[in-house]
């Protein structure tokens, strides 16, 4: 059965047991998330974009059941659990007895309007919300797992494959989204910084700063609501969540300053550092990671200039972001070089 066949067929109310308020679907380029007003329903495409790979059912279950072990560290009852699609004698329905043509993470539905990013936008995100945040994720991170495979994570050779991968992607965006200058220079920087730093790098590690993080520590994964939900970590590729926890937190902090809230990312190092213990060398190691998060938002950005499903005035929001973001990595790269944070 296609999976767009399916997806049509839990458009349909009779397709739940539980009642139904109303049935909205989203989709991104790797998901559909349908909601029913209680619960959401989240369904990953057939995709295979190198970096993550949903082509068989099997893979699709098994990404599924990562989603919802990795995300019940910050979120709890938030994740519910997967469920099988199945079809029937013609019906498709979730959690059914028939045969299993899908599968599917059930999660709590959250208000939009409970999105940090959205509270930010109203200046709605106190400085005691900072310090929740801060005291949450120093906690999350004290007790993530780590062992010798994730360490290897935090090793030059794999930080410079990841660097590497981005100015491959990104060479086409140079004079689009990106200036010659500013991509001849952030690479000249993350460069230097690795092959003169190695020291630091190996502190990290020897002192167990690398662990299994949250990936995606962004405003637009994180609800405000009952509790504070830091969901949607990343299951699909463990190279991307395998990282120094000041990746995880240079992240929101770029994420925050990218919105022009300087004085929340302030707070949140500033309780980050005090609730964890961190010392020197995590100020020294994150410029590098905020460079890299915005490098990294620069080039997912970009990425929308060549999808020709996006209307072309979306496409200069995107435009107009993707040079904000990639500004910023050039900002970062020169704190690495006059090492201040």
């Amino acid at each position: 059965m296609q999976q767009e066949a399916i997806i049509e067929a839990l458009m349909d109310p009779a397709a739940y047991d539980e009642e139904i308020r109303y049935i909205k679907m989203l989709q991104t380029h790797i998901s559909y998330i349908i909601l029913t007003g209680k619960y959401a329903y989240k369904i990953k495409k057939p995709v295979d974009f190198g970096f993550l790979d949903f082509t068989t059912l099997e893979k699709r279950r098994f990404y599924c059941e990562e989603e919802v072990r990795l995300n019940r560290r910050l979120c709890g009852d938030m994740y519910v659990g997967v469920l099988p699609v199945t079809i029937s004698d013609g019906s498709v329905k979730i959690g059914g007895s028939g045969r299993t043509v899908e599968y599917t993470v059930k999660m709590r539905e959250l208000p939009q309007e409970a999105l940090m990013s959205r509270l930010l936008d109203r200046d709605e995100v106190t400085a005691d919300i900072m310090d929740q945040i801060a005291r949450i994720l120093s906690e999350f991170h004290r007790k993530a797992e780590t062992n010798r495979e994730i360490e290897s994570y935090g090793s030059i050779r794999i930080l410079r494959f990841n660097w590497d991968e981005n100015f491959d992607q990104t060479g086409e965006f140079i004079g689009r989204t990106i200036r010659k200058g500013d991509y001849d220079f952030i690479r000249r920087a993350v460069r230097g910084f690795l092959d003169g730093r190695r020291g630091l790098f190996k502190l990290r590690r020897d002192k167990g700063r690398i662990r299994e993080c949250h990936g995606d520590l962004h405003s637009g994964n994180i609800f405000i609501a009952d509790r504070i939900y830091i969901y949607d970590a990343i299951e699909f590729n463990k190279r991307f969540r395998y990282c120094d926890v000041a990746s995880d937190i240079a992240f929101l902090l770029m994420d925050l300053e990218f919105l022009s809230k300087e004085s929340l990312s302030i707070r949140f190092l500033d309780r980050y550092i005090e609730y964890s213990g961190e010392k020197e060398d995590f100020l020294e190691v994150l410029p590098f990671y905020k460079c890299y998060r915005a490098y990294v938002r620069g080039k997912v950005t970009s990425f929308k200039l060549n999808d020709p499903n996006i209307p072309e005035e979306e496409k200069e929001t995107s435009r107009q972001m993707a040079e904000r973001y990639f500004w910023m990595s050039r900002q970062y790269a020169e704190q690495m070089i006059r090492g201040i944070s």
